[in-house]
C-alpha cells in the first residue's frame, strides 16, 4: 500500500468512523510526499482498456464516468503523470466542467479476469487539442484520427492504493471468451468433418 494514499483518505471523520465501529482507528505510516507510480503501476494502467473517473461539482455532488478505449489509451507520462485524450461525445462535457472548479479526482482501474483493482488520487486538467499538438499525437489512440480530439486530460497523481480481490466478481471481455473458445470450435469442426468422411451423422447442437 502506497502511504500518501492513506494520509490523503483517513480523514479526522473516518478516524472516528473506525473508532466507533472497532474501538480503535489504523495508525497512519509517515508519508513524504506523493506516491511515485512503479512498474508494476505503469504495467497496469499501460494494459486498462477501461477506467471510472470521479470528479465533484461546485454543488459537493460527486459523478463517475465510465472511460473506455483500446489497451494503452490511458497513458503514463511521468512516475507522477498521466494523460488522456478525450474524443468528440455527447456534448455534456460533467467531468470536464467540474475539473475547472475542483481539479481532485479519483480514477478506478478495474481487471476483471485477474480480480485486480488500482485506485488513484490526482489533480486533473484539462488542454485544448488545438494548442497541444505534440501531446495530441502522443495521446491520441492508435486508429483514431486526431481530429476528433476535442481536448487532453493530464491527471497529476498524488496517491494510489491496491485493493483485496475479495469481491471482484471475475469478468471477460469478447476478445477474451473468442480466444479461449476459437481452439475448441477448431476441435468441433475437425470432428464433424471426420464424421462426416466416415459417413456417420453430425450430433445435433444442444
Amino acid at each position: 500500500m502506497a502511504h500518501h494514499f492513506l494520509q490523503t483518505t483517513f480523514t479526522p471523520d473516518v478516524l472516528a468512523a473506525q473508532q466507533s465501529a472497532y474501538g480503535r482507528s489504523q495508525a497512519l505510516p509517515p508519508s513524504p510526499g506523493p506516491d511515485e507510480l512503479g512498474a508494476l503501476e505503469q504495467a497496469f494502467i499501460e494494459r486498462a482498456d477501461s477506467f471510472y473517473l470521479a470528479s465533484v461539482n461546485t454543488d459537493g455532488w460527486p459523478y463517475v464516468q465510465h472511460r473506455g478505449g483500446p489497451r494503452g489509451f490511458l497513458r503514463v507520462l511521468d512516475e507522477h503523470t498521466l494523460g488522456f485524450a478525450d474524443l468528440a461525445g455527447n456534448r455534456q462535457l460533467l467531468s470536464t466542467g467540474n475539473v475547472a472548479a475542483n481539479d481532485r479526482v479519483c480514477l478506478f482501474l478495474m481487471d476483471y479476469p485477474r480480480r485486480q483493482r488500482l485506485k488513484l488520487l490526482g489533480h486533473a486538467e484539462t488542454l485544448p487539442a488545438r494548442d497541444h499538438p505534440a501531446l495530441v499525437a502522443e495521446l491520441t489512440p492508435e486508429g483514431v484520427a486526431p481530429k476528433l480530439v476535442e481536448r487532453l486530460f493530464r491527471i497529476r497523481v498524488t496517491a494510489f492504493d491496491w485493493n483485496c480481490p475479495k469481491y471482484i466478481t471475475p469478468r471477460f471481455t469478447a476478445a477474451q471468451v473468442e480466444t479461449v473458445v476459437a481452439p475448441l470450435q477448431a476441435r468441433v469442426a475437425a470432428l464433424e468433418a471426420a464424421l462426416a468422411a466416415a459417413g456417420q451423422p453430425i450430433p445435433p447442437a444442444r
